[in-house]
């Protein structure tokens, strides 16, 4: 007897290889104990959020206690809060940017599938470079779309230009680009983010309609050793930005994110239109109201992120002195490394799951042959995991067998 569409059911089957992991984390956990796992899988911030969250709640009490003080708003967000918003990215991407051109939205995964509703009619396709996060493919399929995954340049995943160019046909809608990336740390420079825009106006103007370029920006605020992630949105007319407060105010629960279109656009007002329509029409309605408030109040703080040096240098540290290659990531809070051996990246997770450490394999992000590594834990966990992945590795160069 069928009870889910057939959409779904493969969905399913294709389901998310973190939560498959992270599930599978709770079963060791619960037959070993927490303190004898080491939890790699899932990315889920463990830091506490900044000061002006903690005054920001402090303030909610009073700022509601008033008649719909937790009422319907605008669909695309309060008014004063995405003034607020536009003022702030006006600085961040180098141009400026009015509330007009802004749709918070419930975070930036409800951003993305508001968008894709928005512009996207079955059939048509959406490019994104391998290593990608997973449900980039079920937000495009949820509205007919096809995601279509470019191979990332090796070893530092570079974006292949010339893959997007001749991936490029009548049926390519947008562009999704997420960098810093998940999961593998890359940050694309200025120079190659030109030379894609430079790519899609081509394109556009050969086929005679926009392709978009959409920036999926929830880590921008994390990148190590003096990195700079360039903004996106002045770079080619038919960009948009797509970000959430999740990562850099540890809000993640909260769900707030936004949606932010060129204004130099042409058209873009009836871009915003439909995104504010697919925003009601989906079934979000709004972003939630105490969410857009606490992120008004915290606007330019962060969330102390200094651990996440800490652990970065002590990761690279245990996967080197395991003897497994990785290239240092620039960015996020995840590693990204090759399979040692010449067993799949399934086989390696599967032993690594035997020595008590949960990994992601990079199948799950359309990259087989690497694993992902998601540091949202403390130190103690990653010292703990030294002799795991050592042995893993013994096994990996025996050809899996113990």
């Amino acid at each position: 007897m069928q009870l889910v569409s057939p959409q779904i059911e493969s969905f399913q089957q294709k389901s998310s290889w973190i939560r498959r992991m992270f599930e599978a984390g709770i079963e060791l956990k619960r037959k070993y104990g927490e303190d004898a796992v080491c939890d790699f899988s899932l990315g889920n911030p463990d830091l506490t959020p900044p000061a002006s969250i903690i005054e920001g709640l402090r303030n909610l009490a009073d700022e509601v206690n008033k008649p719909a003080g937790l009422g319907y708003m605008p669909n695309a967000g309060y008014d004063d809060v995405r003034q607020a918003l536009a003022e702030y990215l006006t600085i961040e991407q180098a141009m400026p940017i009015r509330k007009e051109h802004l749709v918070l939205t419930v975070g930036a995964a409800g951003g993305l599938n508001a968008f894709f509703r928005a512009v996207l009619t079955p059939g048509e396709e959406v490019l994104c470079p391998a290593p990608y996060f997973v449900e980039y493919g079920f937000y495009v399929g949820n509205y007919g779309g096809i995601l279509k995954p470019v191979n990332s340049l090796e070893p530092d995943f570079r974006l292949d230009l010339n893959g997007f160019a001749n991936a490029i046909t009548e049926k390519t809608r947008a562009v999704i680009i997420n960098s810093p990336n998940n999961p593998s740390g890359a940050i694309y420079s200025k120079e190659e983010l030109e030379k894609l825009a430079a790519v899609l106006s081509k394109a556009t103007a050969r086929y005679g309609r926009p392709i978009f370029l959409i920036s999926d920006e929830p880590y921008r605020f994390l990148a190590f050793d003096g990195a700079q992630v360039p903004p996106v949105l002045p770079l080619y007319q038919y960009t948009v930005i797509i970000g959430s407060f999740s990562k850099n105010l540890a809000l993640a629960g909260e769900r707030v994110g936004y949606v932010a279109m060129n204004p130099a656009m042409e058209g873009v007002q009836t871009l915003v239109s439909g995104v504010i329509m697919t925003n009601r029409i989906l079934g979000f309605v709004n972003a939630p109201c105490l969410g857009q408030r606490l992120m008004k109040a915290a606007l330019g703080t962060n969330a102390d992120a200094s651990e996440y040096v800490v652990r970065r240098k002590l990761m690279a540290e245990v996967l080197t002195d395991a003897g497994i290659e990785f290239t240092m990531p620039k960015g996020t809070f995840y590693f990204f490394p090759k399979v040692p051996g010449a067993i799949s990246d399934v086989e390696f997770v599967n032993i690594l799951t035997d020595e008590k450490i949960l990994a992601v394999p990079g199948s799950g992000f359309g990259y087989p042959g690497y694993f992902r590594l998601a540091l949202c834990g403390d130190t103690s966990f990653i010292e703990r995991s030294r002799q795991g992945f050592k042995n893993a590795v013994k096994i990996a160069s025996q050809g899996g067998k113990k």
